[in-house]
């Protein structure tokens, strides 16, 4: 048994179907599929018996509802593969998926996780921002790229990676708190030093639906991303910026300079803000001057982090930034 396929359930019974058949139609037939029930009220229950009772590779558990860090971490305690895969009861996996993120460990040993690229199942214009989300993660491909980006969103669809079984071990498995549980573990994991990479085809339909749970659970909000975010950007800024603890923000709003403030709270100092407001520039808010990109300092004398989230704004920093010798990852980084 090489793969652990790790599927939490709750409520799940107009799609569980086709998740399932899914996985039962993959062209790597090594797998065991953990199907987790979350104490669902509906037939979900049923529906993975039924399944069970066909499949001998299918693993059903049946647990007082406790939430999805408490099924993931049962799972996980649960798993006999090398290799631990994430699926979602709503979502519909491409037939080589499992082949070819277990091929891709195979051959590169030093990769911990792997993830793919996957395609939005929904309405893209009335999930315009969602869409544009996956558009972005569809182009964070290689570790470098990922380790930079991370501060930005999470740069992996939860239930497309597939991860070394030991990570677990070595590291420690999902959390709970008031925090996304997925994006937490990828920050600790890379943290500590783990390789991420994509097999760079589509191999995951993701759906996005109204109640889906990173929709609707507090620990998903804005405020838990960019909380979560600046605690281990905090920790990346002591060990990486040259000029610690100061850092210059760019993005003077209001909304920036709440998010940006966060990471006061793990000793990070605001020296300046930088904003192409002309209302804000040359200003003093909270004690800290107001520069235009045109007053930016020289490349290697001050450390910026890029706060704005507007669609386009990480563009023009990073263009401005470059012209002035600025290189990403050495002399800023983006949160946002």
């Amino acid at each position: 048994m090489s793969i652990s396929v790790l599927m939490p359930v709750y409520n799940a019974e107009d799609t569980l179907p086709e998740a399932i058949e899914s996985i039962r139609g993959q062209t790597d037939p090594a797998w065991e599929l953990l199907a987790v029930d979350d104490g669902s009220t509906d037939a979900s229950a049923d529906i993975i018996r039924r399944y069970a009772d066909r499949d001998e590779r299918i693993r059903p558990f049946f647990r007082p509802h406790a939430g999805i860090v408490a099924a993931l971490n049962f799972g996980l305690e649960q798993a006999g593969g090398t290799y631990i895969a994430r699926m979602d009861a709503d979502d519909r996996c491409l037939p080589q998926r499992l082949e070819k993120q277990r091929r891709f460990l195979d051959t590169h040993p030093d990769i911990g996780l792997t993830a793919c690229l996957v395609e939005h199942l929904g309405d893209t214009k009335r999930k315009a921002g969602y869409a544009r989300y996956v558009r972005w993660i569809n182009t964070q491909l290689h570790h470098k790229d990922i380790a930079q980006n991370r501060f930005i969103e999470s740069p992996l669809a939860h239930p497309s990676v597939m991860f070394r079984r030991h990570l677990v071990q070595d590291f420690g498995g999902y959390r709970d708190g008031p925090f996304p549980e997925d994006y937490e573990l990828w920050l600790r994991w890379l943290e500590a030093g783990v390789k991420m990479e994509k097999v760079p085809e589509t191999l995951l339909h993701w759906r996005d639906e109204p109640g889906r749970l990173s929709r609707t659970h507090k620990r998903y909000s804005f405020k838990a991303f960019y909380r979560t975010k600046a605690e281990y950007l905090s920790r990346w800024l002591k060990d990486n910026n040259p000029h610690h603890p100061q850092v210059i923000i760019w993005g003077a709003g209001r909304t920036t300079r709440k998010r940006a403030d966060m990471l006061t709270e793990y000793g990070v100092e605001i020296s300046h803000y930088v904003d192409i407001d002309p209302n804000k520039i040359g200003h003093v808010i909270h004690g800290r001057p107001v520069l235009s990109p045109e007053e930016v300092p020289e490349a290697g004398t001050a450390f910026i982090v890029g706060y704005v989230g507007s669609h386009g704004a990480n563009a023009i920093i990073r263009d401005h930034l470059e012209l002035k010798s600025y290189r990403l990852g050495v002399d800023y980084l983006f949160a946002a």
